[in-house]
């Protein structure tokens, strides 16, 4: 079957769709309709700052939707994708306790359960099924949360969905909650092809058992919705049949399908009325909403979403995936869709599409899109000050339009490169991220100004770092002057910032002269090369420095005088810093085993179980190994004066399948032909049930 035309756009739709509905639902997740309306009323907007919450927050919804997603990456993109694999992507992507999921517990919470099935070695899809957890633990609503990806990879192609969500769904889950998953997922799919919701609805049955609770629930809302033109007739009927009182669990999947298929019936084709329902009725808001959402982007595309009021403003693309793979953290709706769509054009044989702009990270190709560039704050040209997609050329850019724009006046637009201070406030889910920008970079964007304007202005580079207490503190690029009808590419190598990461990078404007009116387009925006920085524990009274590593052990220590010190009590641990752009680089440290049984340095780190590593091994040995999930294969090795408590200065370079390392004096080196060769990745401190300390982690160009 061939591709929509409008593919790309489509899955661009769904995605802001699932992180609107998410977003809106978040606040008052759990909360009952009685409550809702007592304290809220209707929803017809988000909410979060009527309950002191912020709106972009980590999420499982959102993280585990787009991190499963990448099995099909790591194990083959294939319709034939097994649940045995998805699970091995569980066990690289998922740190227990602070990522993605909402570790509850073993026997209350469904994926937990199952993460610790697979720790155990029971794969998957046993890790999930009723045979070993129950039917309570597996019925519960995990797996159809986390379906939309495996629907937006096979537009037009239900089966497949559904096939794709099934496998997924039983990794954690069995019975009605992967019977609801495969469903919602075929629906997604048709609905890239058609409109009709009793088509959707019609072919979302035809993948599951015709006697399934879920197809049985279904029969009944049709029913009701023929004779009921009040949805909320159609709700007080769902509560009444189907309600949380009747399934035994936290979050049973059966109630929240329920209200979603009303949701789709009552409100077909109107995003907002579709939502209000969805989040008005309770019960699990922000996953029923995010896959109402999901289904409904997809259908009606973005003019759907605009119908009605602003959704996209506030959000402006943004997401975050709390992983194991840090420097996927820091995310946005456009970079998601162009992945998701790759994916699914390589399943069904296509070619990639083409990078916009040479691949720029920051293009601004798709409609409306702004890649979480908002006012900066200290922009004191607000509120004259507007930031939003415009036609630019044959394409589009972003645009900074500013009004009576004064001397000592600033327009500014940044986008986030990590984690914001306001991160430790969100009261969800832990989030492990990485910075995604580094000192040593050199960061371009191309920016153009509209002949239109009324005078020159001083465009410039800008960046947001974190520094005393944790405190973000512009430091700015140096000034071009920008005449109207001219355009530069600004340039700027980045200085080192004593270890702190970067918190934000953009665009700032100013005027010397006199007042101007106008707009600056920046057409695109990206950063190349590898970065020449030490990591270590700054001068200043802070502590980003630190949350700037994956957090993979037991115990990451503030306490002790190196900057680093890690523990581990049981297996492996580690904790990893950097993104998968980081291809050939070189890293220095001075390492410290103080116990266990081996310690060392990870490159080109993939998630937990997917890396180089060079181990300092307690029987006396120095190792070079490829770690690929429960497989270790060692590269290369020799002799090794080990002992405890002694520093070792290493140095490690990866350059194309080549490992070199020296260690204590002694050199290692290993070349990896293989077909599971890692290209790319970022560092980390490995140890095994034990500790180990640094002072410093220097990274490089090869």
């Amino acid at each position: 079957m061939s591709l929509p035309s409008d593919y790309l756009e489509r899955v661009y739709a769904g995605v802001l769709g699932k992180l609107i509905g998410v977003y809106l639902g978040r606040p008052f997740e759990g909360w009952t309709y009685a409550k809702i309306m007592e304290k809220l009323g209707p929803i017809d907007y988000y909410v979060h700052e009527r309950l002191g919450q912020q709106l972009v927050v980590t999420d499982d919804d959102v993280a585990g939707t787009f991190t499963f997603l990448r099995a099909l990456e790591d194990y083959g993109v294939s319709p034939d994708l097994s649940s045995e694999d998805i699970g091995k992507a569980w066990l690289n992507y998922l740190i227990e306790h602070r990522s993605i999921l909402w570790w509850g517990g073993n026997g209350n919470s469904t994926e937990h359960t199952a993460w610790l099935n697979l720790k155990r070695g029971i794969a998957a899809p046993a890790s999930g099924s009723i045979e070993v957890n129950g039917s309570t633990v597996a019925e519960q609503i995990g797996a159809q949360i986390f379906i939309d990806g495996w629907a937006m990879v096979a537009p037009g192609q239900p089966e497949l969905a559904a096939r794709l969500a099934r496998a997924a769904g039983r990794v954690s889950h069995d019975g009605e909650a992967v019977h609801a998953a495969a469903l919602w997922a075929a629906m997604e799919a048709e609905a890239f092809v058609s409109s009709d919701v009793d088509h959707l609805i019609d072919t979302g049955l035809s993948v599951v058992p015709k006697d399934c609770l879920i197809a049985r629930l279904i029969a009944d809302i049709r029913r009701w919705h023929s004779e009921n033109p009040d949805w909320l007739t159609t709700r007080q009927l769902i509560q009444d049949t189907y309600g949380y009182d009747k399934f035994p669990g936290n979050c049973h999947v059966v109630p929240n399908h329920a209200l979603m298929i009303m949701a789709i019936l009552y409100a077909p084709h109107d995003f907002q009325a579709a939502q209000r329902i969805v989040n008005t009725a309770g019960w699990d808001t922000d996953c029923n909403a995010g896959n109402v959402g999901c289904l409904s982007g997809l259908m009606l595309g973005l003019d759907g979403i605009e119908a009605g009021p602003d959704w996209r403003g506030p959000v402006a693309d943004r997401l975050l995936i709390s992983s194991a793979d840090g420097g996927n953290g820091i995310n946005d709706a456009v970079r998601i869709a162009y992945y998701v769509a790759n994916l699914g054009r390589k399943l069904a044989g296509e070619a990639p599409l083409p990078s916009p702009k040479d691949g720029a990270r920051f293009h601004f190709s798709l409609p409306g899109s702004v890649q979480g560039f908002r006012p900066d704050a200290r922009s004191n040209a607000n509120p004259a000050l507007r930031v939003s997609n415009a036609a630019f050329g044959t394409g589009r850019a972003l645009e900074i339009a500013y009004t009576a724009l004064a001397p000592g006046q600033v327009a500014a637009a940044t986008t986030p490169t990590f984690a914001p201070p306001t991160v430790t406030d969100m009261r969800t889910y832990e989030l492990m991220a990485t910075p995604t920008i580094y000192p040593g970079q050199m960061v371009r964007a191309r920016v153009v100004a509209p002949r239109e304007n009324s005078g020159a202005v001083d465009v410039r580079l800008t960046l947001k770092v974190f520094g005393e207490k944790d405190r973000l503190s512009n430091v700015d690029g140096k000034p071009v002057k920008l005449v109207p009808g001219a355009e530069t590419v600004l340039e700027w190598r980045l200085p080192e910032f004593d270890g702190q990461p970067i918190g934000e990078v953009g665009i700032a404007v100013t005027t010397q002269a006199q007042r101007a009116d106008g707009r600056v387009l920046v057409d695109w925006l990206r950063w190349d090369g590898a970065p020449e920085v030490t990591l270590r524990r700054p001068k200043a009274d802070s502590d980003f420095w630190r949350m700037a590593w994956v957090n993979g052990v037991s115990f990451f220590s503030k306490l002790f005088p190196p900057s680093f010190r890690i523990s581990q009590a049981v297996g492996e641990g580690m904790v990893s810093h950097g993104t998968r752009e980081w291809t050939d680089y070189a890293v220095k440290t001075d390492l410290t085993v103080h116990l266990g049984s081996y310690g060392g340095l990870a490159v080109r780190v993939q998630g937990l179980r997917r890396y180089y590593g060079i181990r300092l091994v307690r029987d006396g040995r120095l190792q070079i190994v490829r770690v690929r999930d429960e497989t270790v294969t060692v590269l290369a090795e020799a002799p090794f004066d080990f002992a405890f408590e002694k520093a070792v200065p290493m140095e490690i370079r990866v350059r194309d399948r080549v490992i070199s390392a020296l260690a204590g004096g002694i050199s290692l080196e290993a070349r990896d032909d293989s077909d599971t060769a890692l290209t790319d990745g970022g560092i980390g401190l490995v140890i095994h049930e034990g500790a180990l300390s640094t002072d410093y982690v220097s990274v490089s160009a090869a």
